[in-house]
C-alpha cells in the first residue's frame, strides 16, 4: 500500500508543476530571470506539494521561502507560489500541532507581505490586513477541520464550503490587480470571478454543469479579459478534476479530456504562438494531471466505501451466526430440560397413577388423582416450552377462559387446605385478553406463595376487578394458623409477576401487612405501554418464562421468605375443592382433592 502515497505524492508535484506552468506559462521571462527559466521555476515552487502529507511544515515553509525569493527576483511564479502558499498553510494547521502551525502561519504572513510590498509605495493598513488574511483564513479551515472527529460523510457540506472557498480564493487573488485593465466594468469582473469561485461548491453535485460554467466563463474571459485566462484555466481543471472523481465513466471522461485539451489550448495558444507537436503533447499531458488525480482519488473513495459494506456484511453475518447458535444451544438446553424433566414427570404419573387404582376411595386417591393429572399438565406445557424455545416467535394461545383458569386456581388451593375467597368482577371479560391472560397468571402464582409460604388453613382473599380498560389484582392472606415447614423454592416467582406486569405498563406491589399477613396488588392496563421492554413472545407472555433478574427474597407470613416460587400449572380442567371458593355470584362447593 506504501506506492500508493507515493504516487499520490507525485501526482500533487506535479499539479503544483502544471498550476504554475498555466498560470505563468504565457508572461515568459520576466524582472531578472529569462524565458528559459519558466519550466524550472514551476518545477521549483511544485516540488514543495509532494511534502504535503509526509512533511507538512516543511512543505508550508518551503513555500513561503520561494514566495519571498519569487518577489525578490520578480519572477510570475510568485503568484502561484502565494496561491500554493494557502494550501500549505491549511494543510500544515490541519496535520500539524498548534505551535508547529502557529510557525507556519507567521512565516506566511512575512512572506504575503514581502510580496505585497512594491519598492516605493508605503505598506498601508489594508496591505498588512491582506496579509494576515491570505494565509490566515486557510489556517482556520485547517485547524477547523483538525477538530472534526469523523470523516466526511456524503450529506456533509464542509468539502464544498472548502472548493467554493478555494475557488473565490483563487478567483480574486489572481485578478484583482487587472479587474480595471479590460473592458467591462470592475463590478462585472469582480461578479464573475466570485461566481465562478463558489461554482466550484456544486461541483461535487453537478460536475458536469459546474465543467460547463467553467468552460465558457473561460471563454469569455479570452475574449474579454485576458487577464483573467489563467485563473480561470486554473478552476477548469479543478471542475474537470472534480468531473473525474465523481464522474465514474470512462467515455464521459475522455469527453471531458477532450474539452478540457481545447480549453487549456484557447488560454493558452495565441495569434503569435508557434504550434508544435511537443508543445501540444505537453499541453495534453498536463490536461491529464487533473484527471488522474481525480480518478485516483475516486478509486480510493470507492475502494473504501467497498470495503465499509464489506465490514458492515461480515458484522451482519456475525450477528446472524451468533444468533443462529444461540437458538440452536437454546433448542439443545431444551432438548435436555424436556428429557430430563420429562423422564421423572412421567414416571411420577405413572407410579400416582398405578397408586390411585390400588387405593381405596377417599381423599388419598383423590390426591393421587391431582397428583397425576397435575403431572399430565406439566408435561403439556413443558412441551410447549419447548416450541418456543425452538422458535421464540411462537406465540401459543390459551387452554382455557382465564376466568376459568382463575375460578380453577381457586378450587386447587382450596382442595390444598386453603380458605380461599374468589371475588370475580363480571365486567373483567371487557379487559383484553392479554390483561386477563395476567391476572390469570397472577392469581395462580399469589395463591401458589400463599400455600407454600403461609400454609394450609390460610384465609387468603382473591380480588380481581375492572379498572378502565385494565384489570386490577388484589390478593390478600392472614397469619398463618401454625408454624410453616419450608418448601422448596426457586425464587422467580415474584421477579417473573413483576416482568410480566411491566412489559403491559402496570404496576406490581409486594408486601407484609399490619397483622402478618401478605398483600399483593397489581394493576394492567388494558394495552401495553409504548416504552414498554419487548417481550420474547410465545410462553413467556403467559408461562412467565421471561427472563427477570432475581430479587431477594421477602419475608413472608411467621418469618418465611416469600420468593414467588412454585410450578404454575395451566387451568381449565373441572377442579373439586375441598373448602369454599366463593365466586362472584355465590359459593362453589368442593368435593374433595382433585
Amino acid at each position: 500500500m506504501r506506492w500508493r502515497g507515493v504516487a499520490l505524492d507525485a501526482l500533487l508535484a506535479v499539479s503544483g508543476t502544471v498550476f504554475d506552468l498555466l498560470l505563468s506559462g504565457k508572461a515568459g521571462g520576466f524582472g531578472l530571470l529569462p524565458p528559459s527559466m519558466t519550466v524550472p521555476m514551476a518545477v521549483l515552487v511544485g516540488l514543495p506539494m509532494g511534502l504535503l502529507r509526509s512533511r507538512p511544515m516543511g512543505a508550508a515553509l518551503s513555500m513561503a521561502a520561494l514566495l519571498a525569493f519569487t518577489d525578490q527576483v520578480g519572477s510570475y511564479t510568485s503568484n502561484t507560489a502565494q496561491i500554493l502558499l494557502c494550501v500549505a498553510v491549511g494543510n500544515a494547521a490541519f496535520r500539524c500541532r498548534p505551535r508547529a502551525a502557529a510557525l507556519s502561519v507567521g512565516a506566511a504572513i512575512l512572506a504575503s507581505g514581502i510580496n505585497m510590498a512594491d519598492p516605493g509605495i508605503a505598506f498601508t493598513s489594508n496591505s498588512w490586513m491582506y496579509a494576515v488574511l491570505v494565509p490566515g483564513f486557510p489556517a482556520l479551515v485547517g485547524g477547523y477541520l483538525r477538530s472534526r472527529t469523523s470523516r466526511f460523510e456524503p450529506h456533509d457540506l464542509t468539502p464544498d464550503v472548502l472548493l467554493a472557498g478555494a475557488g473565490v480564493t483563487i478567483g480574486v487573488l489572481s485578478t484583482w490587480s487587472s479587474w480595471g485593465q479590460g473592458s467591462p466594468p470592475v463590478w462585472v469582473v469582480g461578479l464573475l470571478a466570485v461566481c465562478g469561485g463558489l461554482s466550484l461548491g456544486v461541483a461535487r453535485r453537478l460536475p458536469g454543469m459546474v465543467l460547463i460554467l467553467q468552460g465558457l466563463l473561460l471563454l469569455a474571459a479570452d475574449q474579454y479579459l485576458q487577464q483573467a485566462v489563467n485563473s480561470c484555466l486554473v478552476l477548469t481543471m479543478i471542475a474537470l478534476g472534480v468531473f473525474a472523481l465523481r464522474v465514474a465513466s470512462w467515455t464521459w471522461t475522455a469527453v471531458a479530456y477532450a474539452a478540457g485539451c481545447v480549453l487549456a489550448s484557447v488560454a493558452v495558444v495565441d495569434s503569435q504562438t508557434e504550434v508544435t507537436p511537443f508543445r501540444v503533447a505537453v499541453l495534453m499531458l498536463l490536461v491529464v494531471a487533473p484527471i488522474a488525480i481525480g480518478r485516483y482519488l475516486g478509486a480510493r473513495h470507492s475502494a473504501a466505501a467497498a470495503e465499509r459494506l464489506r465490514a458492515e456484511e461480515s458484522a451482519r453475518l456475525a450477528l446472524a451466526q451468533v444468533r443462529a447458535d444461540q437458538l440452536a444451544e437454546r433448542e439443545r438446553i431444551a432438548r435436555e430440560v424436556h428429557d430430563i424433566v420429562a423422564h421423572h414427570v412421567g414416571a411420577m404419573v405413572l407410579r400416582a397413577g398405578a397408586a390411585r387404582y390400588a387405593a381405596p376411595r377417599g381423599p388419598v386417591a383423590d390426591a393421587l388423582t391431582d397428583i397425576r393429572d397435575t403431572g399430565h399438565q406439566v408435561l403439556e406445557d413443558l412441551r410447549g416450552l419447548l416450541d418456543v424455545l425452538r422458535d421464540p416467535g411462537a406465540r401459543p394461545g390459551l387452554l382455557a377462559d382465564p376466568a376459568d383458569v382463575m375460578r380453577e386456581s381457586a378450587e386447587r388451593m382450596a382442595a390444598a387446605g386453603l380458605l380461599v375467597e374468589l371475588r370475580l368482577d363480571p365486567d373483567t371479560g371487557r379487559a383484553p385478553l392479554v390483561a386477563r391472560a395476567s391476572a390469570a397468571r397472577i392469581v395462580q402464582e399469589g395463591l401458589t406463595n400463599v400455600l407454600k409460604h403461609a400454609g394450609p388453613g390460610t384465609e387468603a382473599v382473591v380480588a380481581v376487578t375492572a379498572r378502565g380498560k385494565g384489570l386490577a389484582v388484589e390478593i390478600a392472606n392472614g397469619r398463618p394458623p401454625a408454624p410453616v415447614e419450608r418448601l422448596p423454592s426457586s425464587g422467580s416467582g415474584l421477579p417473573g409477576m413483576r416482568e410480566r406486569v411491566r412489559a403491559l405498563g402496570g404496576t406490581l406491589t409486594a408486601g407484609p401487612r399490619e397483622d402478618g399477613g401478605w398483600l399483593l396488588t397489581a394493576t394492567l392496563p388494558g394495552a401495553p405501554a409504548a416504552s414498554a421492554p419487548p417481550s420474547s413472545g410465545g410462553l413467556s407472555t403467559f408461562f412467565g418464562c421471561e427472563s427477570a433478574p432475581q430479587e431477594a427474597a421477602r419475608p413472608g407470613p411467621g418469618g418465611d421468605p416469600v420468593d414467588g416460587g412454585g410450578p404454575v400449572r395451566d387451568a381449565g380442567r373441572e377442579g373439586r375443592g375441598g373448602g369454599p371458593v366463593r365466586g362472584a355470584g355465590g359459593a362453589v362447593p368442593g368435593e374433595g382433592a382433585a
